[in-house]
């Protein structure tokens, strides 16, 4: 028997050489994490600008130290590893510094909505279990309201914005910048014992039942720092200025990506076309992120709000991709659009539409064709395709047939938490169910046709509510339109229309038709057209449950 086992051992090491004595040690195996680029950056560009918030200007030697006299004062309250930490914020300096102080303790982000009721916020803070809650002034009469609810309160810490001050009633003890200096900057954070760990929460927007909490780890979230510096070309210190919400998909990641090339973040309280402008032509701005409603903002600032600058500024739109009038304009006024289409559950984007230099020869048909697919997957994600949910095959890629558009790889979330069953159900064959519904074509590009609630079911026919979104949002005086089912005596359900109109436009019904009717086929025009002022979130995505509600009692 021993001589037995000693050929076998013998057969093993010639056989599988790759296997023995080459193990993962602390040497050659670290878990992966967003941490180390700020220590990374505050080491190599110490006096760099890390953060702009009116006149204050925060080096990255400083920016590290501030997150870190945070960890260790969370630490000095209570705050252990796999507890949470909630904050509700504005895109301020306490924003970026909680996303790393707060995961140097191995504790767990919840960036809440700011634009979220009382009742919301407590069933978040109730649900997510937050042992601390740090709360901007601006909102605290709606979070006084939410804590009121709780029967188990977090400790609460005021931020006062000293630059844009809110006057807001305080609720805690304790001030944020007086918190913060019972830490030490020199706090010895450690890296997350397994790269699975927890480092966010984010919660899903609950338009039907309570809001699902999206659980982030640290593999994922570092992995889409690498990604979103290629999928937007970040590099020699870029100067993001924040249009996007930082609790929304935390930020899509960004307040990691930019520490891994030392960029700067340029705060912005308050999403204003004037603002948006100054920090334009006043900081070299070269990023910008967020939904089509900030382009809206940009394209239709007064005069008198605008500035000139002299660099090109690259700007990733999520949501549906916008007119070609739109893109048009953008590029005027000195933007390059990026499209890119992600989920909550997949840390915000994880698609792009890669652009090839052989299509700016298209006609404009064409780019427009080619604009508004959503694009390949990005670099970190493993596997993007478009299978029929029910046999979890992959559909023709023929760019006709529908099929559940499904994510697979490092950055998926880990899951729901508390939540088992949503979690097996998002997960059923091995894919991420995203819900929403497209198609594949050839080259590999996918293209959303709508959420699976949004298809319109008229005479046993389906009909996309983004297909006939997009052939009313090419009309010129349309800035924002939504499609819904309504119900129909005859065909069961047939779809209305909700259009908002550029300011002081004049459009009618037929003429709205009578503009659709040349891409659409007869059974997939509106029977009913609302001219009014859509309802949003605050990311600027169209609330179509408020207007599926609407459409009913029409």
């Amino acid at each position: 028997m021993t001589t037995q086992k000693a050929r076998r051992k013998t057969v093993t090491k010639r056989s599988r050489p790759y296997e023995t004595g080459l193990d993962r040690v602390a040497a050659n195996h670290q878990p992966l994490t967003p941490l180390s680029f700020l220590e990374r950056a505050a080491k190599v560009f110490p006096d760099h600008v890390a953060i702009i918030h009116g006149r204050q200007r925060v080096r990255y030697a400083d920016f590290y130290a501030r997150s870190r006299r945070l960890a260790s004062a969370l630490k000095g309250a209570g705050v252990k590893k796999g507890d949470t930490v909630a904050v509700m914020l504005a895109n301020t300096p306490p924003m970026l510094e909680a996303h790393y102080g707060v995961p140097m303790l191995g504790a767990v982000l919840n960036a809440l909505n700011t634009r979220l009721d009382a009742a919301a916020l407590a069933f978040m803070l109730e649900h997510g279990g937050a042992k601390v809650l740090i709360t901007d002034r601006e909102f605290s009469a709606t979070v006084a309201q939410a804590l009121a609810i709780l029967k188990k309160k977090p400790l609460v810490i005021d931020y006062d914005d000293r630059e844009f001050p809110q006057g807001g009633k305080r609720l805690g003890k304790v001030d944020y910048e007086k918190f913060l200096k019972g830490g030490d900057p020199k706090f010895a954070w450690r890296k997350p014992d397994d790269e699975w760990d927890a480092i966010a929460l984010n919660y899903t927007s609950g338009t039907t039942g309570n809001p699902k909490g999206v659980v982030y780890h640290h593999r994922g979230a570092a992995l889409m720092c690498y990604g979103n510096a290629l999928a937007g070309t970040m590099v020699d210190h870029p100067v993001l200025l924040w249009t996007l919400p930082m609790f929304h998909c935390n930020g899509w990641c960004m307040p990691w990506s930019l520490s891994a090339v030392a960029g700067t973040h340029v705060c912005l309280r308050w999403v204003r076309a004037a603002a948006i402008f100054d920090a334009l032509a006043n900081h070299g701005v070269t990023h910008l992120c967020g939904a089509p409603i900030v382009m809206s903002t940009l394209v239709n600032a007064a005069d008198d709000e605008r500035k000139s600058f002299p660099q090109k500024v690259r700007f990733m739109a999520a949501a549906a991709p916008p007119p070609e009038s739109v893109l048009a304009a953008m590029a005027e006024t000195g933007f390059e659009v990026v499209h890119v289409y992600g989920l909550t559950e997949v840390y915000g984007p994880a698609v792009v539409n890669e652009w090839h230099q052989g299509w700016d020869a298209l006609d404009a048909a064409g780019r427009a064709a080619k604009k508004a697919r959503q694009g390949v997957r990005y670099a970190p994600l493993e596997d993007l395709a478009v299978l029929d949910p029910k046999n979890m095959k992959p559909v023709p890629a023929d760019g006709i047939t529908i099929g559940e558009v499904m994510f697979r790889g490092n950055i998926v979330m880990r899951g729901y938490l508390k939540n088992e069953k949503a979690t097996k159900e998002a997960f059923r064959g091995g894919w991420f169910h995203s819900g929403d519904l497209g198609v594949m074509y050839p080259d590999g590009y996918i293209q959303l046709k709508d959420r699976s609630k949004d298809i319109i079911i008229s005479g046993g026919e389906n009909i996309s509510s983004i297909e006939v979104e997009n052939a009313i949002a090419r009309h010129p005086d349309v800035m924002f339109v939504a499609v819904v089912s309504r119900p129909n005596a005859k065909w069961g359900e047939s779809p209305c229309a909700f259009v908002e109109l550029h300011p002081g436009r004049r459009v009618t019904q037929s003429d709205i038709l009578a503009f659709a009717r040349a891409g659409l086929a007869k059974f997939k025009l509106p029977r009913t057209v609302v001219f009014t002022e859509l309802p949003k979130t605050s990311t600027g995505k169209i609330q179509k449950f408020v207007l599926r509600e609407r459409a009913k009692a029409l």
